[in-house]
């Protein structure tokens, strides 16, 4: 369940990304972006470039692909992630879907359920392990 989540995770992350720089097409003002064309950008009347940066680079899609890969880094290392991974995630979804119902939330719930959920069997199975019950120490 936890490797499912940090793909699902990880795999919204790049789509948001790669969809914003391609399909909507914010890529086309990478010249303005690293020329520094944004410098002097106005939050509240924000320009196309700014608006396409802001849409792609500098939106949540990269720091997903973060979170993700590092639930699937840890995964493989049989350590389990922090529960709070997965309630922030899970409160940050409840956000997005009252704000912009119209966008992939549902997904992010799939994957919010099936970390958390994996996070509690495998501290259910830490729990009731043997070697701990015998009060033998942890590895």
């Amino acid at each position: 369940m936890i490797k499912w989540a940090g793909w699902i995770i990880t795999l919204c992350g790049t789509g948001h990304t790669v969809g914003a720089l391609t399909l909507e097409k914010a890529g086309r003002y990478a010249g303005t972006w690293f020329s520094g064309g944004l410098w002097s950008e106005d939050f509240a009347d924000m320009s196309p470039a700014g608006s396409a940066y802001w849409l792609s680079l500098a939106s949540f899609g990269i720091p997903l692909i973060l979170v993700g890969l590092t639930v699937l880094w840890l995964d493989r290392r049989g350590i389990t992630p922090p529960a709070f991974i997965g309630w922030t995630l899970a409160a940050w979804t409840v956000v997005d879907a009252v704000v912009l119902p119209f966008t992939p939330w549902p997904i992010f719930v799939v994957a919010c359920a099936l970390l958390l959920i994996g996070i509690r069997r495998a501290h259910r199975a830490h729990r009731d392990s043997p070697a701990l019950k015998a009060g033998l120490p942890r590895a």
